[in-house]
C-alpha cells in the first residue's frame, strides 16, 4: 500500500469526501486528488497536513542493511 492508498482508506473510513479531507487539512483538493492517485512527487510538508488530521505523520526511517 502507497501513501496515497493509505490516505484514500483514512478517508473513507473516517466517511470523509476528498473535499472535506482538503478543507480539513488545509489542503488543496487537486492536492488531495494527485495524492491518492499515486502522484510520484508530492511536498512531503503537505502529506504531512492531511495526516495530521487522522493523528500521524510521516517522517524518515532508517532502512536497515540487510
Amino acid at each position: 500500500m502507497d501513501i496515497g492508498e493509505y490516505i484514500r482508506a483514512k478517508r473513507k473510513l473516517h466517511s470523509l469526501t476528498q473535499v472535506e479531507l482538503a478543507e480539513r487539512s488545509g489542503v488543496g483538493i487537486r492536492f488531495v486528488r494527485e495524492l491518492e492517485r499515486g502522484k510520484a512527487t508530492v511536498q512531503l510538508d503537505k502529506v504531512n497536513q492531511v495526516l495530521l488530521l487522522f493523528g500521524e505523520e510521516l517522517r524518515p526511517a532508517r532502512i536497515e542493511s540487510v
